[in-house]
């Protein structure tokens, strides 16, 4: 675990097309799949790391984890049967500084891993990046009607801060309906 730290203005300005490294094993319960890194995650090398950011409360409200865990703590999702992953790997300021080709080639990247990895849910973290990589149109939140693999595919809400659309209790249910997914299919599995 690398130690806690605050970028500076500076740090984070530089990390511009810096990436995360993967938090993936195999046969994992769900894979979240990011948009891609922001600023300040590039920075300090952690997902979801921007204050601010409302994945890791989520994940704690929804059950996944029995305390909110610091970004700089995310290694202890491997514990519970969870990783993350992103469709695209390099940082930028916003998701929308991405374009539709490397939404596109990250789609592949990300179907390659799962093929690779086997994880009994990919939760992809956007709809509007999952329409725009997979060139799709009508999906929706929640889980799609096609497997990559054996993986069933869930696509929920940004957790950025920056999303408005979806307030905290409304992920949380939504994270909760997938955490209830996850469960039966470990079930099923045994």
């Amino acid at each position: 675990m690398h130690k806690p730290h605050k970028p500076t203005r500076e740090e984070i300005a530089a990390a511009e097309g810096k990436t995360v490294p993967d938090l993936i094993v195999p046969d994992l319960k769900v894979l979240f799949c990011g948009i891609n890194p922001g600023l300040y995650s590039g920075a300090v090398g952690h997902h979801f790391a921007r204050p601010g950011n409302r994945f890791w409360p989520v994940l704690h409200a929804a059950g996944f984890t029995n305390r909110i865990l610091s970004p700089f703590e995310e290694s202890h999702l491997l514990e519970k049967g969870l990783g993350i992953t992103n469709l695209v790997k390099r940082a930028t300021a916003r998701a929308g500084d991405l374009t539709r080709k490397e939404l596109e080639v990250g789609a592949v990247r990300l179907v390659a891993k799962i093929r690779k990895f086997n994880p009994r849910i990919a939760a992809i973290l956007g709809i509007d990046a999952f329409r725009r990589a997979f060139g799709r149109r009508e999906e929706r939140i929640g889980e799609q009607g096609e497997r990559i693999c054996s993986t069933r595919i869930w696509v929920l809400p940004n957790p950025s801060g920056l999303n408005a659309h979806y307030q905290i209790g409304d992920m949380v249910l939504l994270f909760e309906g997938l955490r209830a997914a996850a469960e039966e299919a470990r079930k099923a599995k045994e």
